[in-house]
Order: structure tokens, then sequence, then C-alpha cells
């Protein structure tokens, strides 16, 4: 079991965490207990760890008493309350107000909203990526590989992506598309749907990325292929289905040749996406190639999530995981970089 590692400088962590009042009484005491439980996993590996709710778009506030130089930002706050997609902009105000922070800068977490821009920059560094074109209205034209999927352009965390995602003809294909058009009011991503095992790829690191123990889901036990995806109901609805018939196996059921060419597909997306300190990839198999289907920088980090998972099969206990983070988010720190007296 991996102890936790030694800072060249010890600094306190203030671990800052989005609690939205709108929530239900059952989701704000959720997301407290899971950042409680990361905060106090930390403790007990000897941090000195502050937990600070941000319960409004005030985080300049909550942060008011610290002083950048003493101390390190653990970067859990999703976003701010009421503002929708702003994980970046916490990661900007981090920036604007010279905090060291855990995780993904803000142009990395903005950037990885934009599907068509991440594509293009996985295709440019020769990393596969399934086959897409954008669509801004449903009069599709030149699109004639099926099964394919549709996606809101501008959406994460599998937001409308559910079994009527994936279409078998043209006249499917426009439903969807004018569907996702009306509902997100975004541009549709049509894909080539790859209908094989998926592969969610926990990394860590910077200078030397570490591939973690990868979590593979496996469809096998669900007939239709509409419903053979990491939709929302098989990641949060546990009566669904998919939730109850995904099977999940750690370490993934790979070749040793294969899980090379896993980690090297993997590698160049969260190196060609500006990851740090960690992130995961997901990625699909078919016909031997592994395509990148998605980039997550600031990866789900509770307890029963993939990264915590794959770092637990790598010999790190939770709050080792959490020292981890904050050991690579240090080497960035002033107090870390200045020159050694």
């Amino acid at each position: 079991m991996h102890m936790r590692e030694e800072t060249e400088a010890e600094l306190p962590v203030l671990l800052i965490y989005g609690i939205d009042p709108l929530w239900t009484p059952s989701e704000r005491a959720e997301v407290d207990r899971e950042s409680r439980r990361l905060g106090f996993a930390m403790r007990r590996q000897g941090h000195s760890v502050s937990l600070l709710p941000v319960m409004d778009e005030d985080l300049r506030g909550v942060l008011s008493p610290y002083k950048p130089r003493d101390v390190l930002v653990f970067n859990c706050c999703e976003g701010l309350p009421g503002i929708n997609r702003s994980d970046a902009l916490v990661a900007e105000t981090l920036e604007e107000l010279d905090f060291t922070y855990t995780g993904a800068s803000a142009e990395t977490l903005q950037l990885s909203y934009d599907k068509p821009r991440v594509k293009e920059i996985l295709q440019s560094h020769g990393v596969p990526t399934p086959r897409w074109s954008l669509h801004k209205s449903a009069n599709v034209r030149g699109w004639d590989l099926f099964p394919a999927i549709v996606k809101p352009a501008w959406e994460h965390c599998s937001v409308g992506v559910d079994a009527g995602a994936v279409v078998s003809d043209l006249g499917e294909l426009k439903q969807r598309v004018a569907y996702v058009v009306d509902t997100f009011e975004q541009p549709a991503l049509v894909e080539d749907f790859i209908d094989g095992p998926e592969f969610h790829v926990p990394i860590w690191g910077n200078q030397d990325v570490e591939v973690l123990p990868v979590v593979e889901r496996d469809f096998t036990a669900l007939d239709d292929m509409h419903e053979r995806l990491c939709s929302y109901d098989a990641k949060f609805v546990p009566e669904s289905e998919a939730y109850q018939k995904i099977r999940t196996w750690v370490p993934a059921r790979l070749s040793e040749e294969e899980g090379q060419r896993l980690q090297t597909a993997a590698k160049g997306a969260y190196e060609a996406l500006g990851c740090r300190d960690y992130g995961r990839i997901d990625i699909r198999l078919r016909d031997g190639i592994f395509y990148v289907i998605d980039v997550n920088p600031n990866a789900d980090i509770s307890a029963d999530a993939s990264l915590a998972l794959a770092a637990g099969k790598a010999g790190y206990c939770y709050g080792a995981m959490g020292s981890r983070v904050v050991k690579l988010a240090s080497e960035r720190h002033p107090q870390n970089l200045a020159p050694h007296q």
C-alpha cells in the first residue's frame, strides 16, 4: 500500500467544492459527504485540510482569508452555483487570484466542453477517434455510416446521451439531430457508433504520465445495441437495466499488446488536450482499433468512481490518492519553484 508522498514544502490544503442551494437536501448532503470523505482521508495521511463549500458565485469571498503563497487549493468545485458549465470559471478565478490548484487549467476545462474542437485536436495528433460531422439543423447531408450516435456538441457527463442517441438510418438520424438542436440549443455531433467494449482509462502525472489499472465496461449482457453505452441512466440510475447489466472489470481484460496500444491512445489524448495532474480518457475497441470517444480533465474523484477504483488497484488508499494529486500540483507552487537558499 502506498503511503503518503512527501512534498518539498508542506502546504495546508484548501478543499473547495460547490453546494448549490437549489439542489435537494439529499443532493447537498451527498456532495458534502463525498467532499468530507476525501478531506478526512487526506488528513489521515497527515495533510492539513480545510473544507470550503462554495455556496454562491462569490468564490473570491470564500478564499479571501487565505494567501496564495501559504496554501494549495484542491479543486473539487465542478462549477459555481447558479452558473451552468462554470468549472472553467472556477479555475480562471483561481488563476486570477494566483492560487496554485489541483487539476486542469481553465483553458483545458473550457476546451473539454467543445467536442468538435477536441476531435480536431485528437486527429491532428494522430489519436484514433470515431469519424464525425457537425450539424446545426436536421438537414443532414453526406453521412452514410450506420449505426451512428448523436450527441450535443458542447456538453459533458453523458448529457443528451440515452438509448435514442444511437440511430440506424438517415430518417432516425435527422430526427435525433433535430431533437438535440431544439432541446439543447446547440449543434449536434454525429459520430460513427463504436459498438464494442468501453474502457475508462484513469491517468495521472505531468512530465511522467502514468496509466492506472484500466476499468472495462462490458455490455455483452445487453441485447439491444441502443442500450450498449454509458448513458446517464447507466451511470446514475440504479434501477435502470443498463446500470444493472453493464459489468465492470478492473483491470480490463486485455492482452499485453492490446494494453500497450490502449495506453498509447490514452496518453496521446491526455497530452494533446493539456490535461494536468489527473484525468480519465474514455475509449472503445472495434476491429483492433482503440478509439478515443471522450477526454475528461478533472475526472470524478469520488471514492466509488473510476480514478479511485483504479488507484486502489494500484495500491493507493483513498487518502494516498488525494495526496498524490496534491504532490503533483504542489510542484507548481511558488514555494517549491523558488530558488533554494
